[in-house]
């Protein structure tokens, strides 16, 4: 999973990292400070993943579990949304809306406190909460945000799982 861009300029020893720039205005149309740069309790901050902890592009037609440790580090809430890869849109399913997160109704937690997210074009049983449609035939990304992050986050002692496939 990457984490976001901290440097809104892209530029590092006099270079400007393209790749980085690229990847941050082709998913956020913009870049300014506040999207940028993380402040422990407030704003905002993000994570993408394009990619399965197999390094392979994820596939609509297949079951992924994104695994977030107890005790996410959020002063507010977060959540996982789920993009169209070609058209940098939510992903359109038989969701209302790709996102899943905290404030979620029907969000279930794990006995530790621990939170699995499931991505697939049917829900796991019992899992229907936790759980963003996705549509064979069709790629997607995520972006996880954090809402209110905390110094766990911020300096990566707490990190979510890669995205495993399932199924």
């Amino acid at each position: 999973m990457a984490y976001a861009n901290k440097n809104t300029s892209f530029e590092a020893d006099g270079a400007m990292n393209l790749n980085a720039r690229t990847l941050f205005y082709f998913n956020a149309g913009g870049v300014t400070p506040a999207m940028a740069v993380t402040t422990a309790g407030a704003g905002s901050d993000y994570a993408l993943a394009y990619l399965d902890a197999n390094k392979k592009p994820f596939d609509g037609g297949k079951t992924y579990k994104l695994h977030l440790p107890p005790n996410v580090p959020v002063n507010n809430f977060w959540a996982v949304t789920l993009y169209d890869t070609q058209t940098r849109s939510q992903l359109q399913t038989s969701q209302q809306f790709p996102t899943v997160g905290s404030l979620t109704e029907g969000m279930k937690k794990n006995q530790d406190g621990s939170y699995d997210v499931f991505f697939g074009p049917k829900a796991p049983d019992g899992k229907t909460g936790n759980w963003l449609a996705t549509m064979p035939g069709k790629s997607w990304f995520m972006i996880l945000r954090m809402y209110g992050p905390l110094e766990p986050w911020i300096n990566k002692s707490w990190r979510p799982s890669e995205i495993e496939q399932v199924k």
